[in-house]
């Protein structure tokens, strides 16, 4: 070695190496991108990346301003691509604007520069300048971004008669048969929300273990001066609202292998006199039971079924074990409990009906049934025979209007979901639609579907709302709005079905080919005349991750799947589903402020990769599972495997914000307000505002106020009806996924805003048995 060779600093060698390291890794991915179609910028800078480390390993200073130009270039290009929106510009800038920072740090340390501290001080402001820049950048993702708000003017409405005839109490899960989530109360203000305090917290014993399928999902109600919980496992819990104490609690000792969850109970007032029950409580269990209990003490009501329990299971015919399961649990419409039930999600065909029967609220006697396979049927199948099994079934709350009559079914799809070649005509006439039934009959009023042969799982999971909508003509119209997986809204006249709001059959992407056996629709239907949220396109633009290596792996990835928008139909190739089959829009529903016209939604944003595998093709030893995962379809030529479209390092592959809480204005039918769905800080430790997926419904108050709780951190928070401002939040001891709901105590006269918090579905660290409640101070 030359002795009078200046000899290169350590820190520039080492610069030298990371970037390197980089750019060989950009050069790689990036010509394999352009290979598929993608980006030139990554094969282009990874190059550029490559030749400047090799200059600065060699104490070159034309490495730096190769760095620095590709730098530039960089910034330039993320702007063009992906303009100001801050998620996007974080893998494209935040690591080169740190390595430039400490590119302009080095230059001093080069031997062609190494002089006095005159000539060091541009360069040392520079990589000064760029640092805060960075730690602007990172400071960035602490605080809400993607934030929407629009100028509107409330168009003003009136409290339904249902909803005013409930006075303080929650009747329900969305607490009338309306399903529109508005309490009319008013000592929690947008004014003094902010004085809100937690004054009691009760467990139940029943934690929502996520290895035993538990989730606690359950919107209390409030009823003959009690609340009562029911656990993901079915247990009963009476309350005290004043101070928490647990009157009674009820656990039938229910078993199920898995997916237990209880999202509502059912309200029965007293018969009358001779009504030796008094009022009631309705649970329906994970193993398919329906029980009747005294509100007073918990007691099986002997009056209801036999001995206080109705058979869910009986004329429906082999169940396997977990196969049926009300996860909605009763809704109490009139003199009639109604009921429908999940079914095993993709596991064959052939799988249990998917009927739904009306008992009498008292008895227990079963009023009708509604085989949709075989609509002669209307009580108990004759002998020897069952209902008729693998219909599309009914697992998402329903909505009633006792002045109509009326109950409203949201019906998922005829098992197993993503493969419909041996679907038959009815399972796809009813498949994903919203079916009004007479409560007197159970027959048929009125049907709309949503999705022509649903082969992407996209069932309705919300419970309808209705409510009356301003026409533009100073009048109303009584409406039904049903929110979907795809993030569409439809909004249909509850009385005849016919779409309120413009709704246009559109062109669906063709097949590949490479399916055998199946048959598709040549055209869906998309809700034109309403807010579409959570669905625009993917693009490769749009792809994200941690790192700018991440976010190139996630732009190979997308290239490497088929997409060809939505309905991109499943092939034997790995393809995409945007909306995902968890949404768009889930269970939680929707929550609508009467007197201000104003819906509230949440909504969750995980593109799926799927991909249909032929039976011969599927390796030996596979492990099925019910719900994702690998599903075996079995009496199909397919089995399915599915997963979030997440990049190595775990982070989505798709640009936050994952999850956002929007407001539409009713009278206008815009969005008029939109923000993320809290952050990552009990997930990863850091409170990044990113957005998380949502789940559990939002809660709107008439004093002005949106309560929502299924952001996957461990807070309740409390948001401005009119503009999504959040004004407050409360701790929880772990995360929450149930709709929230309040009460008026007349006890004690004061407003209670409650919720389970049995752990966030995203965040599995924690979970827990715990029912939360917030008031004022006295």
């Amino acid at each position: 070695m030359n002795s009078s060779q200046p000899s290169v600093h350590f820190l520039i060698r080492l610069f030298a190496i990371v970037i390197g390291l980089v750019g060989l890794g950009m050069l790689g991915g990036g010509v394999y991108l352009i290979m598929l179609g993608g980006s030139w910028y990554y094969a282009l800078a990874g190059a550029a990346l490559t030749f400047s480390a090799g200059r600065c390993f060699s104490g070159d200073l034309t490495g730096i301003r190769v760095y620095l130009t590709v730098f530039v270039v960089t910034v330039i290009w993320a702007l063009w691509e992906v303009g100001l929106t801050f998620w996007p510009l974080v893998p494209r800038i935040v690591a080169p604007l740190f390595l430039a920072s400490a590119a302009l740090f080095l230059v001093p340390l080069f031997p062609a520069r190494r002089g006095g501290k005159a000539e060091a001080r541009p360069f040392l402001l520079g990589g000064g300048i760029l640092a805060l820049g960075f730690i602007a950048f990172c400071a960035g993702m602490f605080i809400p971004h993607d934030v929407l708000r629009n100028d509107f003017t409330v168009v003003p409405g009136k409290i339904s008669a249902p909803t005013a005839e409930m006075a303080g109490n929650w009747l329900s899960y969305g607490r009338t048969g309306e399903g529109t989530r508005y309490a009319p109360l008013d000592q929690i203000t947008r004014e003094n929300v902010g004085q809100l305090e937690k004054v009691w917290e009760v467990r139940t014993g029943d934690i929502a273990d996520e290895s035993l399928g538990k989730e606690d999902q359950n919107t209390p109600i409030f009823a003959a001066g009690r609340l009562f919980h029911c656990s993901p496992g079915s247990r009963v819990t009476a309350i005290d609202p004043a101070t928490g104490k647990m009157a009674w609690q009820f656990d039938p000792k229910a078993q199920a292998p898995y997916w237990q969850r209880c999202r509502s109970l059912g309200f029965v007032p007293a018969g009358g006199e001779d009504d030796e029950c008094g009022d009631r409580i309705v649970v329906a269990t994970v193993d398919r039971r329906m029980i009747a209990l005294r509100a007073d003490d918990g007691q099986p009501c002997q009056s209801f079924g036999d001995g206080g329990t109705v058979d869910l299971g009986t004329g429906v015919g082999e169940i396997k074990s977990g196969f049926l399961m009300p996860t909605t649990g009763p809704h109490v419409a009139g003199d009639k409990i109604v009921i429908g039930a999940w079914i095993a999600d993709n596991d064959s065909v052939g799988e249990p009906s998917g009927v739904i029967r009306a008992y009498d609220a008292w008895s227990g006697d079963l009023a009708w049934a509604w085989d949709l396979g075989n609509p002669a049927i209307t009580g108990l199948p004759p002998e020897g025979e069952t209902y008729t099994r693998g219909t599309p079934n009914v697992w998402a709350p329903m909505a009633f209007d006792l002045e109509l009559g009326l109950i409203y079914l949201p019906t998922g799809n005829a098992t197993p979901d993503y493969f419909g070649g041996t679907r038959r005509p009815f399972d796809d006439e009813y498949n994903s639609s919203v079916v009004a039934l007479n409560l007197s009959d159970g027959r048929e009023a009125w049907h709309f579907r949503t999705v022509n042969h649903d082969i992407w799982d996209y069932d309705l999971p919300a419970q309808p709302a209705l409510h009356d909508m301003p026409d533009g003509n100073g009048g109303t119209i009584p409406a039904l709005i049903q929110m979907t997986k795809r993030g569409h809204i439809f909004v249909l006249d509850r009385r005849t079905g016919e779409p309120v709001t413009a709704v246009a059959d559109l062109p669906a992407p063709a097949p590949d080919g490479t399916v055998e056996g199946e048959y598709y629709a040549e055209t869906q239907p998309h809700s034109v005349g309403m807010p579409v949220i959570s669905a625009d396109p993917l693009s490769e633009a749009r792809m994200w991750g941690a790192t700018p290596l991440d976010q190139m792996v996630c732009r190979i990835m997308f290239r490497q799947h088929r997409y060809e928008g939505e309905f991109t139909t499943q092939s034997t190739r790995p393809t995409l589903q945007w909306p995902g089959n968890g949404g768009g829009f889930n269970w939680g529903s929707a929550a609508i402020d009467h007197e201000r016209n104003i819906m509230i939604v949440n909504d969750m944003r995980m593109p799926i990769s799927a991909q249909l595998i032929a039976r011969d093709d599927i390796p030996s030893g596979t492990e099925f599972t019910i719900h994702g995962g690998m599903s075996e379809q079995r009496g199909t030529p397919y089995a399915f495997r599915q997963g979030y479209f997440l990049s190595p390092l775990g982070f989505p592959c798709l640009s936050p914000s994952m999850g956002m809480i929007t407001g539409i204005d009713l009278a206008s039918r815009k969005v008029v307000w939109q923000i993320p769905g809290g952050t990552m800080g009990d997930a990863l430790g850091i409170p990044l505002y990113v957005g998380m997926p949502t789940l559990g419904g939002p809660l709107s108050t008439k004093g002005g106020l949106v309560f929502y709780g299924g952001t996957q951190d461990y807070y309740l928070r409390a948001m401005n009806v009119e503009t999504g401002e959040v004004l407050w939040k409360g701790r929880l001891p772990v995360g929450a996924q149930a709709t929230p709901m309040s009460f008026l105590d007349e006890a004690s006269g004061r407003q209670y805003v409650v919720v389970t918090a049995g752990g966030a579905r995203e965040n599995v660290r924690d979970r827990g048995d715990y029912i939360v409640a917030f008031a004022l101070p006295q």
